[in-house]
């Protein structure tokens, strides 16, 4: 069985308590930290795939790390630990929070600009997008580039969006080779 298919069914176990005692934000909320503290700690992740740290250990280290989250997340990762399945930390958050935002109709969007967005440009780009895709709204990770000149680019999930300068004279410089 795959990475994902596993990540996903803790997932959607740890989604359905959420859900059925409407704690999804929090939930949310909670794992968007572990998932951040998980993948940029190394050392966080090289203790938890130590064979030579006891299971209680690697508990006891995950409930201080994480003390301040959710029980029902302090206890998904302890099942993590208990099925030698720590690895899929930040696979389990990615999942949770693709079901959640499935339910709430919310799509994540990588929106690549020249500069940084404002709050008005990221609402307005959220309005005209969000139908495209079947959603409500996006939520917008605004990451900025330099190289596109002007314009924007977004990603939401395998769909590009290109309306950057650069992108714009790539396709000229293309139509005029072709």
């Amino acid at each position: 069985m795959s990475s994902s298919t596993i990540a996903k069914r803790y997932a959607l176990a740890l989604f359905q308590v959420a859900s059925e005692h409407q704690l999804l934000n929090n939930v949310e909320e909670d794992l968007r930290v572990v998932k951040t503290v998980a993948e940029n700690n190394p050392g966080l992740r090289s203790v938890l795939a130590s064979p030579k740290l006891s299971q209680d250990r690697k508990k006891e280290l995950l409930k201080q790390s994480f003390g301040s989250v959710h029980p029902f997340v302090q206890n998904t990762l302890m099942v993590l630990v208990d099925r030698h399945r720590t690895s899929l930390i930040a696979e389990v958050a990615d999942q949770f929070i693709e079901l959640s935002n499935e339910g709430k109709g919310i799509a994540e969007a990588k929106v690549y600009s020249a500069q940084p967005l404002t709050a008005e440009q990221a609402e307005a780009l959220s309005l005209a997008f969000a139908p495209k895709v079947g959603k409500k709204r996006l939520q917008i990770e605004n990451i900025t580039d330099s190289n596109l000149l002007g314009g924007v680019k977004l990603r939401i999930g395998n769909r590009i969006f290109d309306g950057s300068l650069r992108g714009k004279l790539d396709r000229l410089e293309r139509r005029l080779l072709g």
